[in-house]
């Protein structure tokens, strides 16, 4: 019984390696395949050329946009009429956003009964409301549109909501209106 025993128990401790032959091989690849698992990831990684992140950074177009302006100064020439904008062209661009929908307490376009009381108080505090604010409103002035183009839009809505506001006139077209004439040398007064 002793015997039994004891060779099961020697039996139950070897491994799968039970010749010299083996143990060289299972040593031999237990170096090569690891090493030769290295050299492959090793070679695809570096094959081809991969950029690393912000290795860009400093080609021409990369520094050209970070070197490009903020912003820009533009001077416009006021006494260009044709390229001036009309009220309704102002309106679409400027104030459609809040006006359309009566955002924020904005009286509605074509809103007669919003706008009554507003036109009561005249041109010149519609206008100054547009230009520098009025409740949840944000100042117009100094935007895209200038103070005349503005002033059109406050006279399209004003109008579309049953005003009756004449529409601000360019200063050029203000001061070609007919001047009083001069009176001819002819008629001029006598010589003495």
């Amino acid at each position: 019984m002793s015997d039994a025993s004891t060779q099961s128990d020697h039996e139950s401790h070897e491994g799968p390696i039970k010749t010299p032959k083996q143990l060289i091989l299972a040593v031999f690849f237990s170096f090569v395949v690891p090493i030769f698992t290295i050299i492959v990831l090793v070679s695809s990684v570096t094959s081809s050329p991969k950029p690393a992140a912000g290795s860009r950074g400093l080609e021409e177009q990369a520094v050209a946009a970070r070197l490009q302006r903020v912003g820009s100064v533009e001077i416009k020439d006021a006494s260009d009429v044709s390229a001036l904008k009309n009220g309704q062209q102002v309106f679409a661009g400027q104030c459609t956003a809040c006006h359309t929908a009566g955002v924020a307490g904005a009286p509605k376009f074509g809103d007669a009964a919003a706008w009554a009381p507003r036109l009561k108080s005249g041109y010149d505090a519609l206008l100054n409301s547009a230009l520098k604010g009025k409740g949840n409103m944000p100042p117009q002035a100094g935007g895209d549109f200038s103070e005349l183009e503005l002033g059109r839009a406050v006279v399209y809505m004003a109008n579309g909501s049953g005003g009756q506001l004449a529409e601000p006139k360019a200063p050029a077209e203000a001061a070609s209106a007919p001047a009083p004439a001069a009176a001819p040398a002819s008629q001029a007064a006598p010589a003495k």
